[in-house]
């Protein structure tokens, strides 16, 4: 997890904000409470933490623009366990995983992002969404967080640069 927080904390930071790190489950309090004035989140979590009932101003990139985050998740399996399982299971497995149990996560995932924005609207709360310049100028004031991890990424070993390009190279072709 210190990988995503100090990029969050990074991109926040370029973007002028003095970053609180807590546990999302603190976030709804402190926002009613005043200790901190505003939160990143993604929309999906919007309706659990009831945060459409403590804000009511809400911001978000528009449409054909790189949404502020990306999620990723990783199902994994040690090799050898899954060589030692039986050919029916191994079917299974397989059956259930890959490009296309890939593309229905993220086609599931993808769904909440509506519902948990129609909570803020539906309390008539205010959603801004970035003006092409607003966005160019964030996109330009982060641009050395992309910098600090390829030199992090790099400094153990990997190529950060390519790693970078790969990962674009897949948001371009699969952002939608």
């Amino acid at each position: 997890m210190r990988a995503p927080t100090r990029i969050c904390t990074r991109t926040l930071t370029a973007l002028g904000a003095t970053p609180v790190q807590m546990p999302v489950p603190q976030v709804p309090e402190s926002l009613a409470k005043g200790v901190v004035d505003g939160a990143s989140l993604p929309w999906e979590v919007v309706p659990a933490l009831k945060v459409q009932e403590v804000t009511k101003f809400h911001t978000e990139t528009g449409p054909g623009k790189r949404k502020m985050s990306n999620t990723i998740f990783v199902v994994a399996m040690n090799e050898a366990k899954y060589n030692s399982l039986p050919a029916d299971l191994k079917k299974v497995i397989d059956a259930n995983s890959g490009a296309e149990a890939s593309a229905w996560a993220g086609e599931v995932w993808d769904g909440t992002i509506a519902p948990g924005r129609k909570t803020a609207t539906d309390r008539s709360n205010t959603v801004t969404v970035l003006s092409d310049a607003e966005y160019q100028r964030w996109e330009k004031a982060t641009a050395s967080v992309d910098d600090e991890w390829v030199k992090d990424v790099s400094a153990k070993g990997a190529d950060g640069k390519k790693l970078l390009e790969a990962a674009r190279a897949l948001l371009n072709q699969y952002d939608k």
